[in-house]
């Protein structure tokens, strides 16, 4: 009786016998048909080989298959079975597409490794129920699982190796394809899962792929969330996105990330490319930056975001609360308000504790701290850092020599910047 379940490692390079009894070849791979209304691929044909150093390939439709198992049977004689110098193209096989490639687990937000192919055999057909990531799949496919399974019984019988498959199911995963071209995406059946998976998450999966698998998902999702995603990634990963993308797609990513994180990232390239980044942005943003790229990175200038809430000195309650109200998505901090007069001179700084409570009408400038605490876009990382734990601020505004507000530097661009320059100073010290 035909197991209900089988692996592909179980009938890769098993022998194919045609109707006639002739052995013709041996199993090489199994091409699967995927649509949006399966779940599970379903396979449409095997494709053989025969010969050693000068292999020849034929692909056998599945409805010419009889029957899948240790040896694969045909319904067909040798002489319909027409072998060429070249495998057939097919779009998605399981040993070239499946095998050995990595995957995402969109069920518990992962990127694993798939050692084997957990199939499900239905009349002469089979389909691809689970991938197996267990070490069980690759002891299999070494052909040690005897071995193996004697000595772990003999010391440990109780072992969760031997009973424990590590199956995913299909409809659980999302698979890359490798190799140096464009790396399209394969399969669109449960691609769109990783749309809804929050942008921090798909920031940690993309970490965990090489750059050909980063490119594959970050293309395949659409413009808002790449920029999202974008955002969360680490400076790194910025970086090999940005050297493997077009530079209107790179420049498009960049101008829509806070300005001070923005700077950051173009500081890390060549002046050559930084400036070529910056001809596709807008002109504001790109002002925006050029003003930032101008101070030292470790200041307060180039620690600073320009992206800040201020409000004129004659505003009241109600504006600063609409003002918030409008800027829900806003990517700068919106905790604090800073106060300016007809010159963008920096009067006061209020807190959105500070002013919640009161009536609209009140004047904003009675809700500012009674201290003007700010810093020079000069001055240093220290400065900035001992001002904010002074007076318990989550950012501070700095100011230009004359008093004009230019941006303002949060708690997370201090931390950033310190655990950088640890981080710079442990590695020289283990070198």
């Amino acid at each position: 009786m035909l197991k209900l379940f089988l692996f592909l490692s179980e009938i890769l390079d098993n022998p194919v016998v045609a109707a006639n009894g002739d052995v013709i070849g041996k199993l090489f791979d199994v091409p699967m048909k995927v649509s949006p209304e399966e779940i599970y691929p379903r396979s449409k044909g095997i494709l053989i080989y025969r010969g050693f150093f000068r292999r020849e390939y034929a692909f056998i439709r599945i409805e010419d298959v009889k029957e899948i198992d240790d040896i694969l049977k045909l319904k067909i004689d040798a002489e319909k079975v027409a072998f060429l110098k070249s495998c057939p193209s097919q779009e998605f096989t399981l040993r070239h597409d499946i095998l050995d490639r990595q995957v995402v687990d969109t069920e518990n937000r992962k990127v694993v490794r798939v050692n084997d192919c957990h199939l499900l055999r239905v009349d002469n057909n089979v389909y691809l129920a689970h991938v197996d990531v267990g070490m069980r799949a690759l002891i299999r496919r070494l052909e040690w699982t005897r071995c193996v399974d004697f000595f772990i019984k003999m010391f440990s019988p109780r072992n969760p190796y031997l009973t424990q498959e590590e199956f995913i199911p299909w409809k659980n995963t999302q698979v890359f394809t490798a190799g140096r071209q464009k790396n399209v995406l394969r399969i669109d059946v449960a691609w769109q899962k990783l749309a809804h998976l929050p942008p921090t998450e798909l920031a940690d999966i993309m970490q965990d792929l090489d750059i050909f698998g980063k490119l594959a998902l970050f293309k395949s999702l659409d413009v808002s969330l790449q920029r999202t995603v974008f955002a969360d990634l680490a400076t790194q990963e910025k970086q090999d996105l940005v050297d493997h993308l077009e530079d209107k797609e790179a420049a498009n990513l960049i101008e829509n990330i806070p300005a001070d994180e923005a700077t950051d990232l173009l500081m890390t390239f060549p002046k050559e490319m930084t400036l070529r980044l910056m001809r596709y942005m807008e002109t504001k943003q790109s002002k925006k930056l050029r003003k930032l790229l101008g101070f030292a990175k470790d200041s307060a200038g180039g620690l600073m975001t320009t992206e800040y809430l201020y409000l004129n000195q004659s505003a009241s309650v109600g504006d600063a609360l609409q003002l918030v109200k409008n800027n829900v998505t806003y990517p700068g901090n919106i905790q604090h308000i800073y106060i300016v007069d007809d010159f963008h001179r920096l009067v006061g700084m209020t807190s959105f504790r500070r002013y919640i409570h009161l009536a609209p009408e009140v004047p904003i400038m009675d809700t500012c701290f009674p201290l003007k605490v700010f810093v020079r876009t000069s001055d240093g990382m220290e400065e900035i850092a001992l001002l904010l734990e002074k007076y318990k601020f989550t950012s501070i505004p700095v100011l230009s020599d004359d008093d004009i507000l230019q941006g303002a530097v949060t708690t997370d661009d201090v931390m950033e910047a310190l655990i950088s320059i640890a981080w710079t100073k442990y590695k020289e010290k283990l070198a």
